[in-house]
């Protein structure tokens, strides 16, 4: 397991910071009071594996299936529905939600469900509404990127939205239009708690093979099969 590059200033900057207050509670306990430095020192410890715990990275294995479509985050289902106007290049209108709930103590690194060349990126500011509320798709902070994906042969429009929560307030997200991201790659995360969320086409194309309530795992869940051809 490795930890983010995402976070080298909260993991990297955090642990510099720890090491100079570890050095001040070695002398404290030495030269002042035994319980006076260890307290606080164990503290600093527990505080900063936390961080490092949140920033981490595990390694993923994906399906060898390349009809098969990965999570894009690690998290629990919360709905899986149809939305009407969602209106993206190259979506125009309807298109099929599946939305993830990310908790604090979730992997928070987003990744890529099938191969998706990058058409469009699209930014909005909004409330940090708590991201178990149905209300957060529509309100709050929210940064989308969508395109046409590629997987057994087939093509088709595929987006990603990552979306801000009462405590996640920083949407990172470093990729630009004409990017191409390999099947199972992480192109950002949302820092702390949050929500996910996978558009795929609303049609009898894909078969939904999560269901509301189901954990997921962000590179190796399966979440749609594209289906076959007779």
């Amino acid at each position: 397991m490795t930890l983010t590059r995402y976070g080298i200033r909260e993991w990297g900057g955090g642990g510099v910071l720890a090491l100079v207050l570890l050095v001040g509670c070695y002398f404290l306990a030495k030269y002042v009071n035994l319980y006076l430095g260890i307290i606080p020192g164990v503290l600093i410890v527990l505080v900063y594996g936390f961080t490092a715990f949140f920033f981490r990275n595990p390694r993923r294995k994906l399906p060898e299936d390349p009809e098969l479509l990965i999570s894009p985050a690690d998290g629990t289902v919360r709905d899986i529905t149809v939305v009407e106007d969602f209106d993206q290049a190259p979506f125009e209108g309807k298109a099929l939600r599946i939305g993830i709930f990310l908790s604090v103590l979730s992997v928070h690194v987003n990744r890529v469900p099938a191969e998706l060349q990058v058409i469009s990126k699209h930014y909005r500011e909004g409330k940090y509404l708590d991201a178990r509320n149905p209300e957060c798709a529509r309100e709050n902070e929210a940064m989308t990127i969508a395109g046409n994906a590629s997987a057994a042969g087939k093509t088709f429009p595929m987006a990603i939205r990552q979306i801000s929560g009462a405590i996640a307030r920083r949407i990172v997200c470093p990729v630009e239009p004409g990017t191409v991201i390999k099947r199972g790659n992480i192109y950002g995360m949302i820092k702390f708690g949050s929500r996910t969320e996978l558009y795929l086409p609303a049609d009898d194309s894909f078969e939904v093979l999560v269901k509301v309530g189901d954990k997921v795992s962000g590179g190796s869940s399966v979440i749609a099969r594209i289906k076959k051809v007779d």
